[in-house]
């Protein structure tokens, strides 16, 4: 198995690799890819130096398995021809095809079997925040079927990758100084103040990140539940947090989804408030 991960100097590429060494990924080899910028540059992977190698049209991904794709939308379109020309399977971060019907958008732990139908060889990640929330709607929906969604975000920096962690940083520095706040990535001060915008505003006053939640979740789950999102910029440097508000076809007991919480993948309930320690909370109303 030969890995590639593109985009390997962002903070997405940066998590690839802490992950893929976390979970010892069954792998043989891993190639980093960037920009001209970054090419040259080393990160340490299990012990071994890698340079990362500046992404070129060409036959560098004749040999590679599964490529990890995180460099924008404008780069994965240009280079998805290159990277599954000799049959590399191209996992894709960004939003270039999340919302193409020949390309499988894939949560593991909700639709893997979705990524078996994939006619481009590209499989598409959804949007950060619509990733967690359907992690926890899935165990919900196999109770009773969910008919409608309310969901607030509180997204951090990190949303905005490496450039919103680094002007959060900056901003702290400077009000800490007396000085003004430089702006540059998020449309107002992050610091010390939260942002209910996130993305552009469309014209049913909706902002882009919160249809995505809606549109997404419809296509990852095979749902016509209505998904409303009201999506927050807060001044923290990593980790989402979500408020959500679901309507299911039959009344459900806290009971008997915190059993089928905590038999899924990739959740843990932790829900004690007697001893302030609150991730995953619960309250439920008839009707």
């Amino acid at each position: 198995m030969k890995v590639a991960v593109v985009g390997a100097s962002g903070a997405v590429g940066q998590e690839f690799l802490k992950v893929l060494a976390e979970r010892n990924f069954p792998m043989d080899e891993l190639v980093l890819f960037g920009s001209a910028r970054s090419a040259g540059n080393e990160y340490e992977f299990k012990g071994k130096k890698l340079v990362v190698k500046e992404l070129k049209h060409g036959d560098d991904f004749k040999d590679i398995d599964i490529a990890l794709t995180s460099a924008g939308a404008g780069i994965s379109k240009e280079f998805a021809e290159t990277i599954t020309k000799y049959g590399a399977i191209m996992i894709d971060n960004s939003s270039a095809f999340r919302y193409d019907n020949d390309v499988p958008l894939v949560v593991p732990e909700v639709n893997p079997e979705d990524s078996k139908n994939r006619p481009r060889n590209i499989i598409a990640n959804p949007n950060c925040s619509t990733i967690q929330m359907v992690v926890a709607l899935k165990p919900i929906d196999n109770l009773s079927k969910i008919k409608r969604v309310r969901v607030a975000t509180y997204q951090a920096a990190s949303g905005a990758g490496a450039q919103g962690i680094a002007e959060l940083e900056n901003q702290v520095k400077e009000v800490a100084e007396g000085k003004t706040p430089t702006i540059q990535k998020f449309p107002y001060q992050l610091a010390m103040n939260i942002i209910p915008h996130i993305d552009i505003f469309l014209e049913n006053d909706y902002t882009k990140e919160e249809m995505k939640m809606n549109w997404e979740t419809k296509k990852i789950m095979h749902t016509e539940a209505e998904v409303s999102a009201t999506c927050v910029r807060i001044p923290v440097a990593r980790a989402h947090s979500e408020a959500i508000w679901v309507e299911t076809e039959r009344p459900l007991s806290i009971e008997e989804v915190k059993t089928a919480f905590a038999k899924a993948e990739g959740l843990t309930v932790v829900d004690n408030p007697a001893e302030k320690n609150i991730q995953c909370h619960f309250l439920f109303r008839e009707g």
